[in-house]
């Protein structure tokens, strides 16, 4: 019988644990290496809609459907779209039948995280380096000076990778836009207007090359991201260690705008936060590397589509399964796995530049608004 590789992960994210996970489901041996210290060392984002397509698909390779279906927040898939003085331009409710139910972040990495043996994930295990021993070895080393040796090196380890130069020289580049983030909690009696005006779903108050985002989170909390295209040395010049100038400096790219949307900005409450987008070339590709290869954000990083999580998931279940298929010929498993990957991210690095540009377009919010009723009219 032939013994499985040892797949050593770096990064304990969405991909890098269903990639784990799928792997001990399929009695092959990993180890998770995370820089962060602890499951609970960093707020975990906030909501993802899991898709019918390949994040959904990802849980049930993991056999945690039933775990995921218990961390659906009902009502979460509804959407509207605001001018900017409030006037609701679009309203799509939840009724039940969309193929993108909502999730806590949080809670869903907390699932996988408990469907793994104990001591699969070691925490604190920063990487700063990566090299190749040859014959497929490899050699990761840690801030404590320690390294381990691996059988099979995946880098699950997001924008920054420390594993992508053993395969290729790409490195992100900054997409002209970013994002603010910022929280309101118990929205609907401290910030009643707010919580009015981004409703039970999600929100979208849009402008060529700007707009301001919202969801409703667990708890009455709206989360929101305000997108702005602006030189990175603009966002240089805005003080983000004193909140409250930020905040009026980025609430003052939106004047005019009703209250109840640049209220989202200004009555925070949580320091708003510097989210800079960057992207990895599109279509990127590498020649086959014996014993090492990516997933997720390491491997195909593009502007935000609403994908990202989805086909990290994907990406870890799809090798994870390949992985299992394969046994005993672990380079046919990973040649296997990015000729599929390749074309995936390809395609959603694609729908990201499509979907930015009705999102932020010159005749926003009409072209998103134009997409959805056309897609109504065809359905």
């Amino acid at each position: 019988m032939t013994t499985p590789p040892h797949v050593t992960i770096i990064g304990a994210g969405l991909g890098g644990l269903t990639l784990a996970r799928v792997l001990h489901v399929h009695g092959i041996p990993a180890t998770v290496h995370e820089a962060e210290t602890s499951p609970t060392a960093r707020a975990q984002g906030g909501m993802l809609d899991i898709h019918d397509h390949n994040g959904q698909p990802a849980l049930h390779a993991a056999g945690l459907t039933d775990e995921f279906r218990a961390l659906v927040l009902e009502g979460r898939q509804a959407m509207r779209i605001l001018g900017r003085d409030g006037t609701v331009l679009f309203d799509q409710p939840d009724d039940g039948t969309g193929g993108r139910p909502e999730v806590q972040r949080g809670e869903l990495r907390q699932i996988l995280l408990d469907s793994l043996p104990a001591g699969t994930v070691r925490w604190g295990r920063k990487v700063t380096a990566t090299r190749s021993l040859g014959g497929g070895h490899h050699e990761v080393t840690f801030t404590d000076g320690t390294t381990v040796t691996t059988d099979l090196l995946v880098g699950a380890d997001g924008a920054w990778s420390r594993v992508r130069h053993l395969l290729s020289a790409a490195t992100p580049a900054y997409t002209g836009m970013s994002y603010v983030e910022t929280y309101l909690y118990d929205a609907g009696t401290r910030h009643p207007a707010a919580a009015k005006a981004v409703g039970g779903g999600s929100m979208l108050a849009l402008a060529p090359g700007k707009g301001i985002q919202a969801h409703r989170e667990k708890g009455d909390t709206l989360h929101t991201y305000v997108a702005l295209t602006r030189p990175q040395d603009w966002f240089g010049a805005v003080d983000f260690a004193d909140p409250a100038a930020a905040a009026a400096r980025i609430a003052a790219e939106f004047e005019g705008w009703a209250p109840e949307l640049t209220s989202l900005i200004t009555e925070y409450d949580a320091p708003p936060v510097l989210r800079p987008l960057n992207a990895l070339p599109a279509g990127l590709r590498w020649e086959r590397v014996p014993g090492v290869t990516l997933l997720g954000d390491a491997a195909h990083l593009s502007i935000p589509n609403g994908e990202g999580a989805n086909l990290a998931m994907y990406d870890g279940a799809e090798l994870g399964q390949a992985l299992a298929a394969h046994p005993g010929d672990t380079e046919a498993a990973l040649a296997a796995y990015e000729r599929a990957m390749f074309p995936r991210g390809a395609e959603a690095a694609a729908d990201g530049v499509q979907l930015n540009a009705e999102l932020f377009g010159a005749d926003a919010p009409h072209g998103l608004i134009a997409s959805f009723t056309g897609a109504e009219r065809a359905s």
